[in-house]
């Protein structure tokens, strides 16, 4: 049996024991028969984290959505299920989801263990929803994470890098379903932020700034509105120096906008404008490298200078650049603890020897703002200075130690970054 890869074909998992159970009474027996897995969400990880040498273990196969409680605002689903999926059956009961990320195809389970994030000044991560969650420890017993149970607990087992046991189901907040329109902008200088920064980021429910960092500017401001509030949507031809767009654009210059979710100001729903790409289009696999860091939205401005000192470094290598920023959370391992942030996402070429190089160099420039990488992507930062940046990782070091003592479930990415133990 051939080894499998992640959705971008760039990582190859180190063994062909695969399991995909169907049931929880399923993923006990795994669990409690197996001396070493790690869970897989919708393999859209660019690294080793999700990686096992002895054992993966699929939850494609636990995908329903179990019930939805319009007084309390709430959904249990099973944590192999994406947000495309989910986001439909919400949309079917006049409810939404309060963001979604970039590509709606990523599991919903994945996307919280590593705090996956969309975009807007008020807007938390996709981790931030989770109410409760069930998890199969160690032992195969059913431990359940609640705000109600234990709120502490919850915020440092939700984003925890598939380290607690096998996640099988998750109780989401929800809102009022809404409609939501897209209006792009084309080429903001990049200085037009130094004083702005604030007033174009909570310009709309949903900001993007996109670069290929060829010159100090933008090439396309994303603002995502939502029709029902009490905006006038004057924004017009001109927002902060930029232009508006005549047709549908695609983030990455020179590709057909055909994949993308509808602009120009084209009312639609939540779950249709929310995310850059469309549900029903599945993105091809490969072509692509990620990289991520996030930090203190008061060093917006400074950080994407520094960047820009070295673009000459980066564009050779580089699809598209994307900034967005997130709303501070109580998440023990949220990249956004405590703090609102900014995230400055880079989509690579496919070529690891060229990215590998000028990571260091983007992790230099970073170095004064305490940028912490995206768990799930490519990134050079040493295990001691990810420590360092996460003030609960002792207490998360703690929890992990209290629910696998024998390390069932963990991998050399945990024992690498999270115990700073030799690979």
């Amino acid at each position: 049996m051939e080894k499998k890869r992640n959705w971008a074909g760039n990582y190859q998992y180190s063994t062909t024991n695969w399991h995909e159970p169907e049931s929880v009474e399923e993923v006990q027996q795994l669990v409690s028969s197996l001396k070493k897995l790690r869970v897989i969400g919708s393999r859209h990880s660019f690294n080793s984290i999700a990686d096992s040498e002895e054992n993966m273990v699929s939850l494609q196969k636990l995908n329903r959505v179990i019930s939805i409680d319009r007084e309390k605002q709430t959904v249990i689903v099973e944590a192999g299920i994406n947000y495309g999926e989910l986001g439909s059956v919400l949309q079917q009961h006049g409810l939404a989801l309060h963001n979604l990320a970039s590509l709606p195809h990523i599991s919903v389970a994945g996307a919280i263990a590593t705090a996956t994030h969309g975009s807007g000044n008020r807007n938390q991560n996709l981790a931030a929803a989770v109410r409760a969650m069930e998890v199969v420890t160690a032992d195969g017993s059913v431990v359940t994470f609640s705000k109600e149970k234990s709120n502490e607990e919850l915020h440092g087992a939700v984003v925890g890098l598939g380290g607690l046991g096998v996640v099988t189901k998750l109780t989401l907040d929800v809102h009022p379903s809404h409609q939501m329109r897209q209006d792009v902008y084309e080429n903001l200088p990049l200085a037009q932020l130094e004083h702005d920064f604030d007033s174009i980021f909570s310009s709309a429910y949903s900001v993007s700034l996109f670069t290929d960092w060829q010159d100090k500017r933008f090439n396309q401001v994303w603002l995502k509105s939502k029709v029902t509030d009490d905006q006038t949507f004057s924004f017009g031809e001109d927002f902060y120096g930029a232009k508006a767009a005549k047709e549908n654009l695609h983030p990455v210059p020179g590709v057909g906008a055909e994949n993308c979710t509808a602009q120009l100001g084209v009312p639609g729903d939540w779950l249709d404008r929310m995310p850059h790409f469309r549900m029903d289009f599945t993105p091809s696999k490969g072509q692509e490298l990620q990289s991520e860091y996030i930090m203190a939205r008061e060093h917006a401005y400074a950080a994407l200078s520094a960047v820009s000192e070295i673009r000459e470094q980066i564009a050779p290598h580089l699809l598209i650049c994307e900034v967005r920023t997130i709303a501070e959370d109580e998440l023990w391992l949220s990249p956004s603890y405590k703090q609102d942030s900014v995230a400055i996402h880079f989509t690579w070429q496919d070529k690891w020897a060229d990215v590998r190089k000028v990571l260091p160099l983007i992790e230099a420039q970073l170095e004064p703002f305490q940028a912490k990488p995206h768990w799930g992507k490519l990134f050079t930062t040493s295990p001691a200075k990810i420590q360092s940046l996460y003030e609960k990782m002792p207490a998360f070091q703690q929890l992990l130690m209290k629910y696998d003592v024998n390390g069932k479930f963990r991998n050399a990415y945990l024992n690498h970054y999270i115990f700073n133990e030799a690979e």
